[in-house]
């Protein structure tokens, strides 16, 4: 097993893990709804979920009684 020379500080530790950053989230805009939304997500639109441009599941209707 490797044993280090000397102990590695904290500070030299977290300055060569400040480069791991989670990266912003691409979007898309739907050609059918409009909307915005993450790659590869379903997404919302009035009730409806959306994904790829096509209902998935369709939301519940209000009666107008």
């Amino acid at each position: 097993m490797a044993h280090p020379k000397s102990r590695i500080s904290k500070q030299r530790k977290r300055k060569r893990r400040t480069h791991l950053k989670a990266a912003v989230p691409q979007l898309a805009v739907c050609k059918t709804t409009g909307e915005t939304h993450r790659y590869h997500r379903a997404y919302f639109v009035d009730g409806d979920m959306y994904y790829k441009g096509q209902v998935i599941v369709k939301g519940a209707e209000e009666d107008e009684d």
